[in-house]
């Protein structure tokens, strides 16, 4: 993966990482706003941002949502330790969930993190021995956030 990465990296020039900061900014932005902002021709823009998406450095574009305001008051933070040779499955059914935000093989304690919202306490507990249920899931540890300080993953390249 890492080598995929750095492949990936030098293919992304200068233009490229500007189209990216104000596409974070504002992904509803039009092309030619990005070209006067840039001083750049619309069809430049274009195609940058097409070849960005065919090459998967932009996967999609989305809003920036407040969650508590549409519901979801409760973030969650799960480690859960695992049988190794069943790590990789249960990582993709997690992340097949509704709730499930992030899911991420770790080293340390536990081998997988999951980051997941839910509108209250009833379905978080649901999910949660849902995992507990997972052939080959040996352990969790359920962190509740009392306030969100920061969530953005947005991150200019």
């Amino acid at each position: 993966m890492k080598l995929e990465c750095r492949r990936v990296s030098r293919l992304i020039d200068e233009l490229d990482r500007k189209i990216i900061r104000v596409l974070l900014r504002d992904a509803r932005i039009s092309y030619r706003e990005i070209a006067k902002e840039l001083d750049v021709a619309v069809g430049t823009i274009y195609n940058r941002v097409k070849r960005l998406e065919e090459e998967g450095v932009i996967e999609g574009f989305y809003p920036k949502l407040n969650y508590e305001k549409v519901g979801y008051d409760l973030t969650v933070i799960i480690g859960i330790k695992a049988q190794g040779k069943r790590i990789r499955d249960i990582e993709r059914e997690i992340a097949r969930d509704e709730h499930v935000m992030c899911v991420y093989d770790v080293t340390g304690e536990y081998d997988i993190i999951v980051i997941a919202k839910f509108r209250n306490r009833k379905d978080m507990n649901t999910f949660v021995k849902k995992i507990l249920s997972i052939d080959g899931v040996e352990k969790t540890n359920t962190h509740v956030a009392l306030e969100v300080v920061k969530e953005d993953f947005r991150l200019e390249p």
